[in-house]
């Protein structure tokens, strides 16, 4: 007998390590190759909602296709995470045994990191376990194994002699803390309290020149003053001594006077030009900029138009470096301390004109979390422009689209206008760059020392002392050759890379489609000539239940692991399913979660009402030959079920199919199926007893085989527990077909007619607030032959699933009753006596008044257009929504008021 519970805690991993031994995770299937990659998670992390969400939509796929047939490979693996990782063992190092990576040096501290990986890193493939992903985990990957080292060093070589990467000088995000340049990513751009210095720079010479003050309505001056300076104004006022010029908009006429002409840049005793550039924006502050090419990234591009000078201030640290052109004040001062001291000595000189408190955006480091610098550095590019060609060219003829469509914008924008790629890392921990360097400074690349002092020999002309490139690469390099590195490339005759690139589908987020997407994009057409997936699919964000971001300083952050704990790793696969609309962001409640823990609960309490009826699978059993028509509804039932859920999986409509599939077990099957038959399980036709419970075992485990890929765990225990022994693993059994020659529409529409006519009564009656115990009569009036017939087949299931004194057949309706139309008919519910028609009418015009005054306040908050413009979206979503389902409740309530009005119940 099944037990009375599902206990989750027990049972998740007693069926995960079941099928792991049975090697259900391997690609055994005979059909068409079906391969998913998975986003590596970094080795430092720990299971997230994101996580959550990304992983249970590929585990879905992968087994949606794995019962279909296909031979699907999941391939799973873990990220080094070149900056999260070093961060986390140079804590610990700190913190345990008070040494930094640089006193240990660079080979005992890798050791250590390795150590710790071992140790401690990859504790998120035991989580994903804990979700139920399906990952074949016998070919787990880690991007330093040596099989995809080589993969890396391969492609950065031959990118080198293909001239596609570089080493040149440019301005890249630094990170003082870690002392290396970062990746946008890996930037958080942050409102922050901040200020506005507004300093003078004097004209060099003294010269002079008009300014406006004053305008009249039409915008023309009608005052100036005489002014011997320029006005700039910054947030950076350490970084003007690295100024190369200042800039005024080509078309600012109040400046035309003055460019070409100089101006002394002040406490560095040295003049730079004004120039004129469409950058600077004319009504911001004075409409004058400063322009600091080696520390700003506008200002870098302003400084290669006019050929400036790129005067370098910060050292790795973010300390004023000892150059000439630094005052020596300054010099050795970190950068903050720069600033005030540089402040002070502006206003002892009268050049600071005034300090603005202003809110700015703030670049932080995502981990670190100092302020970012942009510094011009000598660092190693890949000429992603080359690259991108092919790859754009892909998405546009439809190799690989994108879903939903609306990111192939994204996509485009992005690679269409795409900069040369930074990919070297001032770290240790990550795959070293295969470069060495001659006495000179001569570069030789090669796969390894021995090839590089080979060049370096035909080179010099002798064997000459090599160095190797200190800096290693950045992650998004080995991550971009995920898809085929994992496959066994560069050995090309690897049965993985014949079989499984491309793969069917990459599933992932927005927020990295620049970063990796089309990164995987550019190498797999570059190195496999061909996509590397056929499609993209691109999920939301989880949000709050507010629709918010969650973050730990909002405190709105929610655990999956802990929900898992709570209510089974069931209710959450199926809450992010259902609820992953394409394009719409998840609101995420924890009573959802328990909702759909209450769905796991029915499935259970069905599986053992129909053992209890004894309701046992059949393999002989034919769905065409059953007769009764409540069991041919629901075979057809089941085929329109299967068909809606193979669909919505097909097109990554996962909410749709969510939704079908609990449909047809709640809606249909639970609620209306088990209940209509129970006269027929409980009856003395024996041969409809039969049938009917072979039916109901054959729907249930077409339940159990549709729900298994979103509910994994509970339904593999029913299965074991009710299709019998020798029928193996729910993993592995077949996806069922919508076999079309199995609807029954003249069933469906007998049944669907006894179903609706019981709904709206129930309706009716709780609009009303007619007793639960109440047994009210129902006339059927103007009724045809068939509603006649159909009526004399359900008449007993009617009154007593609707509760009813009695259903008679009429012509009219008697006074005092509701009227409900039914198809041709008219359903009359004599309520008269049963409640008190005046008191509810009197609740009943209440209540419409509560939600057309609901919809005035909300008519007025949306017609607010500061609110609109103001509040986030999703509050402003949220309005609309509340004003949707107040508009319905009016309606409803509306509705029932006129019924009840007809009948008497006026004031």
């Amino acid at each position: 007998m099944i037990d009375p519970h599902f206990d989750h805690k027990t049972a998740e991993p007693r069926l995960y390590e079941a099928w792991e031994a049975s090697g259900a995770f391997q690609p055994n299937g005979e059909g068409e190759p079906y391969a998913i990659v998975i986003p590596p998670p970094n080795v430092t992390g720990v299971l997230h909602m994101g996580h959550a969400l990304n992983n249970t939509l590929q585990d879905i796929l992968v087994r949606h296709h794995r019962m279909r047939g296909r031979k699907v490979l999941w391939q799973p693996g873990t990220d080094h995470a070149g900056i999260a990782t070093q961060m986390v063992v140079e804590r610990e190092l700190a913190k345990t045994r008070n040494v930094t990576r640089r006193e240990l040096g660079r080979e005992a501290f890798l050791a250590e990191v390795w150590k710790w990986k071992e140790q401690s890193g990859g504790a998120i493939g035991g989580q994903l376990r804990r979700l139920g992903a399906s990952c074949d985990w016998s070919r787990e990957r880690f991007t330093l194994d040596d099989g995809l080292s080589a993969a890396v060093t391969r492609v950065f070589v031959e990118l080198y002699r293909q001239g596609l990467i570089y080493r040149d000088k440019r301005l890249v995000n630094w990170d003082v803390q870690f002392q290396s340049a970062v990746s946008d990513l890996e930037v958080e751009n942050r409102e922050v309290k901040g200020q506005f210095w507004h300093i003078r720079y004097p004209l060099e010479d003294g010269e002079t020149y008009r300014f406006p003050i004053a305008f009249n309505e039409a915008g023309e001056a009608v005052e100036w003053e005489d002014r011997d300076y320029i006005a700039i104004a910054t947030t950076r006022p350490e970084t003007m001594l690295g100024d190369g010029a200042v800039a005024v908009h080509t078309d600012d006429e109040r400046y035309r006077n003055v460019v070409g002409k100089r101006v002394r840049l002040p406490l560095a005793e040295r003049s730079i030009p004004i120039i004129a550039d469409p950058y600077p924006d004319p009504a911001f502050g004075s409409g004058a900029v400063k322009i600091t090419g080696a520390h700003d990234f506008n200002d870098y591009q302003v400084a290669r138009r006019h050929g400036l000078e790129l005067f370098i201030l910060l050292d790795e640290q973010g300390r004023m470096r000892f150059d000439d052109y630094i005052p020596e004040a300054y010099r050795g001062l970190d950068r903050f301390e720069a600033r005030r001291r540089i402040v002070a000595d502006l206003e002892a000189a009268g050049l600071l004109d005034r300090v603005e408190d202003k809110t700015i955006m703030q670049p932080f480091g995502d981990r670190s979390g100092v302020v970012i610098e942009p510094m011009l550095t000598d660092q190693w590019y890949v000429d992603a422009a080359t690259l991108a060609r092919p790859a754009i060219e892909a998405v546009e003829t439809g190799r690989t689209r994108f879903v939903p469509e609306q990111w192939e914008r994204t996509y485009f924008e992005w690679m269409r206008n795409i900069e040369p790629w930074c990919v070297s890392r001032q770290l240790w921990w990550g795959h070293r760059i295969p470069a060495w360097y001659g006495p000179d400074g001569a570069i030789f690349v090669a796969y390894d020392e021995a090839e590089a002092a080979s060049q370096a020999k035909a080179h010099y002309g002798s064997s000459q002392p090599l160095r190797r490139d200190e800096d290693v690469l950045d992650t998004w390099f080995s991550s971009a050759l995920w898809p085929f590195s994992t496959m066994g490339w560069p050995d090309e005759q690897d049965p993985a890379l014949k079989t499984f690139y491309p793969g069917a589908v990459l599933v992932t987020g927005f927020d990295i489609i620049f970063f990796w997407v089309a990164r995987m994009m550019m190498q797999g057409l570059h190195f496999m000539k061909e996509v590397p997936f056929r499609d993209v699919y691109i999920h939301a964000l989880v949000r709050d239940e507010k629709g918010q971001k969650m973050s730990k300083s909002k405190g709105n952050v929610i655990d999956p692991l802990e929900l898992i704990d709570a209510y089974g790793a069931d209710a959450l696969r199926f809450t992010l399913a259902a609820m992953a609309a394409q394009g719409r962001d998840i609101k995420l409640a924890r009573q959802r979660v328990e909702g759909y823990r209450n769905f796991s609960t029915k499935l259970w309490n069905a599986a053992r009402f129909t053992q209890m009826n004894e309701c046992v699978s059949d393999p002989a059993f034919d769905p065409s030959r059953v007769r009764h028509t409540l069991n041919r509804w629901i075979v057809s039932e089941s085929v329109r079920a299967v068909q809606a859920v193979t669909e919505g999986l097909a097109g990554y409509r996962f909410n749709e199919a969510a939704a079908a599939a609990y449909r047809f077990t709640w809606n249909v099957f639970c609620d209306w199926y088990l209940e209509l038959t129970k006269p027929l399980l409980s009856g003395d036709d024996e041969a409809l007893k039969a049938e009917t419970r072979a039916t109901a075992a054959w729907a249930f485990e077409r339940i159990l085989t549709l729900l298994h890929p979103f509910m994994p765990f509970v339904t593999e225990e029913l299965f074991g527990r009710l299709c019998g022994e020798g029928r193996g693993l729910l993993i592995s059994a077949s996806w069922p077909e919508a076999d079309a020659s199995l609807v029954d529409e003249a069933a469906e529409a007998e049944v669907d007619w006894a179903i609706r006519l019981i709904t709206a009564i129930r309706s009716a009656r709780a609009d009303l607030n007619v007793p639960v115990a109440a047994r009210t009569p129902l006339f059927l009036c103007g009724a045809s032959e068939e509603s006649r017939n159909r009526l004399g087949l359900y008449r007993t299931l009617i009154e007593r699933l609707a509760r009813l004194e009695n259903v008679e057949l009429r012509e009219e309706p008697p006074p005092g009753a509701i009227r409900i139309v039914h198809d041709e008919a008219i359903a009359a519910l004599s309520v008269s006596g049963v409640i008190d028609l005046a008191a509810e009418a009197s609740r009943l015009r209440k209540e419409v008044a509560r939600c057309e005054a609901d919809i005035t306040a909300i008519d007025r908050k949306l017609s607010n257009v500061q609110f609109v413009a103001k509040a986030p979206p999703e509050v402003v979503e949220e309005q609309h929504e509340r004003r949707s389902a107040a508009e319905a409740a009016r309606a409803k309530f509306a509705e029932s008021l006129r019924q009840l009005e007809a009948v008497g119940g006026r004031e």
